[in-house]
């Protein structure tokens, strides 16, 4: 029987739809790089989050693999180019939780614009600030978005109520500008943006993008928000950039480093240092994690492969 191995949080409807269609189902979202290794040889189909790398060494052992689905977005983990060269085909799911991003992209904005978290936390410890808090309106702003891809895009649609405009940058995609969307180079983001949003995958190019020379480009002290790749942003930029006053605030979903306990000292001081900060909000890689992306990721990605799904 043909065998699917699932290495990562799926929804059920994924093995469900999978084992219709006469697959053999090993739903393993614990299972380790080591433990993959051992077991690959045996899967037609592997479906992987942001868990394990699908190198050469694990690629080898996949003998009789015809299929890699991602759940969600980003391809870095995967070297696609060695495994279509080995006939295996690669296929992601990033309209399955293209919204979700968006909102949770919005969320992060809007808390850290009206100081609702600090201002909770400040409640929490007997402290009643109104003035202090005085919140800054998104309305009418200028919004700079790395990447127009389906995340950055969906955000962008998000804003239109919002009456801004989207000064947007993409390396690979021209001609998408359209009323409030406007085509933008890195040079007009950084003079005239409010608000910056990365939505870029994760590149030789786009690594370390949000490095020092990045923040000193800033014109108008924007907020900074990253629901992309946490290494597309240097942490110690970072910190000097909030130090220096160059952004407003900053909005993480992601962390160069998400792996906490194997911090080394300077890292987890950094982290600290950001964490006390009341104009820093980060979470913990959740903002594709809705729900009903959960669901729209697996059909998309059983869509693609012609499974099942749509």
């Amino acid at each position: 029987m043909k065998k699917v191995i699932i290495t990562g949080r799926a929804h059920p409807y994924l093995a469900d739809q999978l084992q219709k269609k006469g697959y053999a189902t090993v739903y393993a979202p614990e299972i380790s790089y080591g433990e993959l290794v051992e077991k690959i040889g045996e899967a037609e189909g592997l479906v992987v989050t942001t868990r394990i790398p699908v190198n050469r060494q694990l690629l080898d052992k996949a003998v009789r693999l015809k299929w890699i689905g991602r759940l969600g977005s980003g391809m870095e983990l995967i070297d696609v180019p060695y495994a279509e060269s080995r006939g295996i085909r690669c296929e992601s799911s990033p309209e399955g939780n293209r919204n979700a991003v968006a909102e949770h992209t919005l969320g992060l904005l809007l808390c850290l614009m009206n100081h609702i978290a600090s201002s909770r936390d400040e409640i929490k410890q007997g402290h009643w600030k109104r003035v202090e808090n005085t919140g800054t309106e998104l309305y009418g702003k200028t919004v700079g978005i790395y990447g127009f891809g389906n995340t950055g895009s969906r955000f962008a649609r998000l804003l239109q109520p919002f009456e801004v405009t989207v000064l947007a940058y993409d390396k690979y995609k021209y001609g998408f500008a359209e009323g409030y969307i406007k085509e933008a180079g890195p040079e007009q983001i950084a003079r005239y943006a409010d608000i910056i949003s990365l939505h870029v995958p994760l590149t030789a190019d786009t690594l370390d993008m949000a490095g020092d020379s990045f923040f000193e480009s800033l014109e108008r002290q924007p907020y900074l928000l990253n629901t992309s790749r946490g290494k597309v942003m240097n942490l110690g930029a970072l910190v000097n950039a909030l130090e220096q006053k160059k952004i407003s605030g900053a909005g993480l979903d992601v962390l160069p480093n998400e792996n906490l306990p194997a911090y080394t000292e300077k890292e987890k001081e950094q982290l600290q240092w950001l964490l006390a900060r009341p104009d820093v909000l980060i979470t913990p890689h959740i903002a594709g994690y809705s729900q009903e992306a959960s669901y729209k990721m697996a059909a998309v990605l059983l869509g693609k492969l012609g499974i099942a799904g749509s």
